[in-house]
């Protein structure tokens, strides 16, 4: 069915509602986000030519020429009076589709995302690995621009970020941010992840390590003194483990699993959980961080170990996620069903509340 609307006034109107996300999708209504459910735009369902042109018309030439030979395409979109998107371009059996994500223009600090002071020293690190990690929408991006922020209004440095596409728009402070955009600044993470490391930078950002060279080339430069973040889409500690090695052939782990005890400083595995005390969602989060216990048991690759060492290494900064989800509980954030759905062990949260 047409619609005398375009994708901006789609935007538009989701922005005036406090959405989140916008997806556009053949054989249902355009639909928005909002606190975590989704929300439709209309009452009609798009057909295929409709949700093409209202894509298409928000592409410029050389987008689309690469949408057509990637067959996907991520991309970010201004709208003035309105804000910054995430765009994902895509087909879905054969018909073109798009999901997009409001960027805020301010940039929350770490404490206002729900962050405690172990985040914020990590800021403070001259080098290793600091990876964010969480499902899609857990707030990963936002976490990281935040970081980059403290760091560029405190640090007299470079912080050099590579991205696909820029989301956050950052200005130069006590720091210089010298944002890259994968497809336009440069042809792959890979690539200008090396380039990076001719650049002079303290720190280097990299939106996600997505594939095993990209991983590789970030370890090597945590390992030869920069601060690297970046963040993966694992849900916990072991999992970012598992990830970060088994992208790698067999016969190169073991130099991997060396270099990443290495090199990696912390974990911090975030998760959105819906409100019970008014709208909205509110962070829980877990935070790995190195210690003695913790190189060991990833050298020996005993990565289900790592849990109870979180739970033991409260005087090194961690926590758990079940420890946070408890927190949220007790003080009346998040609802029993909620703590038990996100938790690795339901079971704790129960006794845990039960003799508050």
């Amino acid at each position: 069915m047409l619609t005398n609307k375009d994708l901006v006034d789609y935007l538009t109107h989701a922005r005036n509602i406090g959405a989140s996300d916008v997806h556009i999708t053949v054989g249902a209504p355009p639909a928005s986000r909002v606190d975590g459910r989704l929300v439709p735009l209309e009452d009609f369902d798009l057909d295929a030519p409709t949700s093409k042109a209202l894509v298409m018309a928000v592409l410029s030439e050389s987008q689309r020429a690469r949408l057509e030979e990637d067959w996907e395409l991520d991309f970010a979109l201004q709208i003035e009076d309105v804000g910054r998107f995430r765009g994902n371009a895509h087909y879905v059996r054969g018909n073109l589709e798009a999901a997009f994500r409001f960027i805020p223009r301010e940039i929350p600090d770490l404490t206002t995302l729900g962050h405690n002071k172990v985040v914020e020293k990590l800021c403070a690190l001259r080098q290793g690995l600091v990876l964010v990690t969480g499902v899609t929408g857990s707030g990963k991006s936002t976490t990281i621009a935040s970081m980059i922020q403290k760091i560029a209004n405190e640090r007299s440095c470079v912080i050099v970020t590579i991205e696909d596409p820029i989301e956050f728009v950052f200005e130069h402070n006590f720091g210089l941010v010298k944002q890259r955009q994968v497809g336009d600044d440069t042809h792959s993470f890979a690539s200008a992840l090396r380039s990076a490391l001719r650049q002079d930078p303290d720190v280097i950002v990299v939106s996600e390590l997505r594939d095993l060279e990209t991983i590789r080339t970030a370890i090597t430069a945590a390992e030869t003194g920069h601060l690297v973040i970046s963040t993966l889409h694992t849900i916990d500690a072991p999992k970012t483990m598992d990830r970060l090695i088994d992208v790698f052939p067999a016969d190169q782990q073991a130099q991997i699993i060396t270099q990443l005890g290495n090199a990696l400083q912390a974990v911090v595995s975030q998760r959105l959980v819906e409100r019970s005390d008014g709208p909205g969602r509110v962070m829980a989060s877990e935070i790995l961080r190195m210690n003695y216990a913790v190189r060991a048991c990833i050298q020996e690759r005993k990565f289900s170990q790592l849990p109870g060492l979180i739970q033991i290494g409260r005087q090194d900064g961690m926590h758990s996620m079940d420890e946070s989800l408890l927190h949220l509980l007790k003080h009346g954030h998040i609802s029993m069903v909620e703590a038990k759905a996100y938790a690795r062990d339901p079971e704790y949260i129960e006794d845990q509340f039960g003799g508050k």
